[in-house]
């Protein structure tokens, strides 16, 4: 195999934006990023850019319309609640140029949710079923408010269960690519001592990723290289050869 069957493969991108001034702060610890990461790497696509804003309307919208221009998809958690700073789904809107309302397919799912359980359907609870025009509904089979999609925008709650629950009901409507395999490889020396050989194999196998990360074991450093291909044949050879280099 030569770079040009890399190339050749369909590569499919995305970017994460994660939007809350709680996130920021340190108030809530984030744990849709190593979800997202995970759910995308395993179905073939390669999360390449993840982002946090704060709930401002202009850097949502600068966000978003930087992202989807360079990206397959963005996905975007938070901000979609009940509450007066729940204003992601208006900025998504703004970022694509179109009005927001409430939608009436999000606006039927929960009014039969809240008044099945006995439940005032009240106008904090409308606020969403709020999208852009023209969206369609991400099911949330946890809560029933929905997300929504719009062009190549993928909108999800920030609860990171309810996030998960959309993630899958969104899985199906995604394009995916080539799986990017991985093998680590444990050297029981620091990276100083192995970085020209690394190197010269990062330049040897241009095609396949090649990323050095140190530990500690056993109060000792040494490191994990960890590479990535998605054709496994290439990858096992690269990996077969390193370990031969490093005397492994």
């Amino acid at each position: 195999m030569d770079e040009r069957t890399l190339t050749e493969e369909r590569i499919v991108t995305a970017a994460l934006l994660v939007i809350g001034d709680e996130i920021l702060s340190g108030r809530t610890k984030d744990e849709n990023i190593g979800a997202v990461a995970e759910h995308l790497t395993n179905i073939g696509i390669r999360l390449q850019e993840v982002r946090v804003v704060a709930d401002d309307e202009d850097e949502i919208v600068s966000a978003v319309n930087a992202l989807r221009s360079r990206y397959t998809y963005v996905f975007t958690t938070g901000g979609i609640g009940p509450t007066h700073d729940d204003i992601t789904a208006d900025s998504i809107g703004k970022a694509f140029g179109v009005s927001v309302g409430i939608d009436a397919r999000a606006e039927k799912l929960l009014r039969d949710y809240y008044t099945g359980r006995g439940l005032e359907v009240t106008a904090a609870r409308l606020r969403m079923a709020r999208a852009p025009a023209g969206a369609e509904l991400i099911d949330n089979t946890l809560s029933v408010a929905p997300g929504f999609r719009i062009g190549n925008v993928f909108v999800m709650a920030g609860v990171p269960s309810v996030m998960r629950a959309m993630l899958a009901s969104v899985t199906p409507m995604l394009e995916t690519g080539a799986k990017l395999l991985s093998i680590t490889i444990p050297v029981d020396r620091p990276e100083s001592e192995i970085a020209d050989i690394f190197s010269k194999h990062q330049q040897r196998y241009r095609d396949v990723a090649m990323g050095s990360y140190p530990q500690l074991r056993n109060g000792r450093p040494v490191s994990d290289l960890v590479l990535r291909c998605s054709n496994p044949q290439r990858l096992n050879e690269a990996a077969e050869t390193l370990k031969a280099a490093l005397n492994l």
